[in-house]
């Protein structure tokens, strides 16, 4: 069963408040807050599916609120619907301009407050499952190409904010071809997601991400963690692909599939572009395959 859907429901009166609580509480998860302030940061800690947000609160508007909303990536896509005992059609269409989804006006229907937010939520489900699928390989159901692009914009620009370094690991899936060759390309589909499970479980750390980078590569992108980490957690992934034991007659690896990584680590400054990272990776990944295979080597 999927886990139930939250609202976040932002109001400074508390009968208004308890009333719709009520009103949802049966079917979805429901956080509350009674100020703007509180808003924003359960919006941020805890990403809810929708937020209902009054109007006029003590300390920070409801339009303030919408707009820090939308400018922070982590939340600019979770829709608000503003609740006001306003009725001015000014006042409707200022919240809709800065994108608000909905606007509803107090003493709220609440047949029809449950129908609409439904009607919100399913958007957002749906909103949510094209952008997952969008960001997933469909062959190893892992992080894709474009979701590892985006994630290492991402983690560059945190990297420079806090002045911490930021490693990867390019892995490449030795002797693919041959396995091809040998096995056959459904067999080969199969390896690839052997391979991909196996890496996907030897990064424990939350902020670590497995991307299929194309063809028979992965990549591995390893927040605050300095080179020698990196290489033991490359090393770490060759070892775990070995004891997999998964066949390749071709293999040079004692007939069995095996794996070359190359490693960088870099604290991120305003004079490069991620880029480098994964260029300095690269070679080192193709001395990891000149030199033998099967086998780790970090860039200096």
């Amino acid at each position: 069963m999927s886990e139930r859907q939250s609202i976040l429901i932002v109001d400074d009166d508390a009968t208004g408040l308890r009333v719709l609580r009520q009103a949802f509480v049966d079917q979805y998860r429901v956080l509350f807050a009674t100020t703007g302030g509180d808003a924003l940061l359960i919006a941020q800690r805890e990403l809810p599916d929708l937020i209902i947000l009054d109007i006029v609160m003590p300390d920070i508007d409801g339009h303030s609120v919408l707009r820090q909303l939308k400018a922070n990536e982590q939340t600019t896509d979770i829709p608000v619907i503003f609740l006001t005992g306003r009725t001015r059609e000014a006042d409707e269409k200022i919240g809709l301009e800065l994108g608000a989804v909905d606007y509803w006006t107090k003493p709220v229907k609440i047949d029809i407050a449950r129908i609409r937010a439904h009607n919100h939520l399913e958007l957002k489900r749906h909103r949510d499952l094209l952008a997952r699928l969008a960001l997933t390989d469909s062959l190893c159901d892992i992080p894709n190409r474009r979701s590892f692009d985006l994630s290492l914009d991402r983690e560059w620009r945190r990297g420079l904010r806090f002045v911490r370094p930021l490693s990867m690991v390019l892995i490449d899936v030795d002797k693919f071809k041959s396995f091809n060759d040998q096995y056959g390309h459904p067999a080969g589909d199969g390896c690839l997601r052997r391979v991909a499970g196996i890496i996907e479980d030897c990064l424990e750390r939350p902020g670590d991400l497995v991307a299929r980078y194309g063809g028979e590569e992965f990549a591995c992108i390893l927040p605050e963690t300095e080179r020698d980490g990196a290489s033991q957690i490359a090393e770490q992934l060759r070892q775990a692909v070995l004891e997999a034991r998964i066949p390749h007659a071709r293999s040079l690896a004692d007939g069995f599939v095996s794996i070359s990584c190359g490693v960088a680590t870099m604290i991120p400054s305003h004079g490069l572009r991620p880029e480098v990272l994964v260029d300095v990776a690269d070679k080192a990944l193709y001395m990891a395959k000149r030199d033998g295979r099967n086998r780790v080597v970090t860039a200096p």
